[in-house]
């Protein structure tokens, strides 16, 4: 914990060394609810949703707590002001590493509050909406609350066309596997009781920023859930942070849910790259072949091609861990070489031997079995070797 109260977290998601959960503001009865908020780069925001909640929640017990991802724009700088000067507000400082899913997850594990509200820092969701969201979970007859755009009484301020095209085909795409009735699988905004929240979290998969679908798909038992109505407002600072890899890393949490349980979605990316860089080498060898020689342009076709390979999966495979920096780059690309070489000895060699095995009926003589079987162990190896060499943990 630094001078300022604030949790510091490392790159692993563990308390960094020294540091100590922030003690339990004073509230002067026992705390109901906590208010999970993710912010990067919202300098201009968090101090005017601080006092809108003051606002609205009057006669609640509650706090908020702000996860920040190291923002670089003098966030943590206000926050500590506010903690400060305000019992009721915490942050969470996280170092190493971005995502909305991952902060959520962390700032209600900070929390013994047996309600939790998630909203965004941009001042778009109505926080007039938790009074009403809170009552309705206080019933017991709900496990989560959702703040709705979609149900009677909610709306949206002033999107152009096209993004909500792309919003209701999201929402069509996220109520395959809701497990819910519900109208607005894609909202950022809802409350959820603890005990229904610690019953998904070990299953959640922390990818994208879509954490209420995370965590209707991971709960064994489907929640009871209620949709509060609420208009979406027009961001009042900074800048949309919804860009293409936010879109991609929504597909691979769908995707985590949808197979998940059968293969790691990680490892069906790191093949679907894979494939993308064999078309990459066959474009390159078939530009050079003609001027070198076929040797010399195989080589450098399979350089160019693990070479594409490793900065794709740097920005999408391993977004999570993704090496930043000239040095961290160069390592990990040199690293990956290596794993590479080794992978490529695995799939000759394996495939090799699967052909000239005669007591292997399946394999001997068949070039396309035994092929594939060394496709697959040098894959099966590329992925665990660059898991631990290339884009280790930590």
């Amino acid at each position: 914990m630094d001078d300022d109260g604030a949790i510091l977290t490392d790159r692993t998601g563990l308390l960094a060394p020294g540091a100590a959960p922030t003690a339990r503001p004073a509230l002067g009865r026992p705390l109901e609810l906590s208010i999970i908020v993710p912010t990067f780069n919202e300098r201009d925001s968090v101090a005017e949703l601080s006092a809108r909640l003051d606002a609205a929640l009057s006669g609640i017990a509650w706090e908020v707590v702000f996860v920040d991802d190291d923002s670089p724009d003098g966030t943590l700088d206000v926050l500590a002001a506010l903690a400060r000067s305000d019992g009721r507000v915490r942050y969470i400082h996280r170092i190493g590493r971005r995502g909305l899913s991952s902060a959520v997850i962390e700032g209600v594990l900070s929390t013994n509050a047996p309600y939790v509200a998630v909203m965004d820092a941009d001042l778009q969701h109505d926080e007039h909406a938790l009074p009403a969201m809170l009552a309705q979970l206080r019933t017991g007859l709900a496990d989560i609350a959702v703040g709705s755009r979609y149900v009677a009484g909610g709306g949206i301020e002033t999107w152009d066309r096209g993004r909500v095209k792309a919003s209701r085909l999201a929402t069509r795409a996220a109520g395959l596997l809701a497990r819910a009735q519900l109208s607005d699988p894609m909202s950022g905004f809802f409350m959820v009781t603890r005990p229904a929240f610690m019953s998904g979290v070990r299953q959640l998969s922390g990818q994208g920023f879509k954490i209420l679908l995370d965590l209707l798909a991971s709960t064994q038992a489907p929640l009871r859930v209620v949709e509060v109505p609420y208009t979406f407002r027009c961001r009042a600072h900074g800048e949309s942070k919804l860009d293409s890899l936010v879109v991609w890393e929504y597909g691979v949490m769908l995707l985590d849910k949808a197979v998940g349980h059968l293969l790691p979605v990680r490892f069906l990316m790191f093949i679907v790259v894979g494939g993308l860089g064999v078309f990459v080498h066959m474009a390159v060898l078939a530009a050079l072949h003609a001027q070198l020689s076929f040797l010399a342009a195989q080589g450098l076709a399979a350089v160019v091609a693990m070479t594409f390979n490793f900065f794709v999966n740097n920005t999408l495979t391993y977004r999570d861990r993704r090496l930043k920096g000239v040095w961290a780059l160069t390592r990990g690309l040199f690293a990956f070489y290596a794993v590479c070489a080794v992978g490529a000895v695995a799939n000759v060699g394996i495939a090799n031997f699967l052909f000239q095995a005669e007591n292997h009926a399946l394999t001997a003589g068949n070039w396309f079995v035994s092929g594939a079987a060394g496709i697959l162990v040098g894959a099966v190896w590329n992925y665990a070797a660059s898991s631990v060499f290339t884009w280790r943990k930590g």
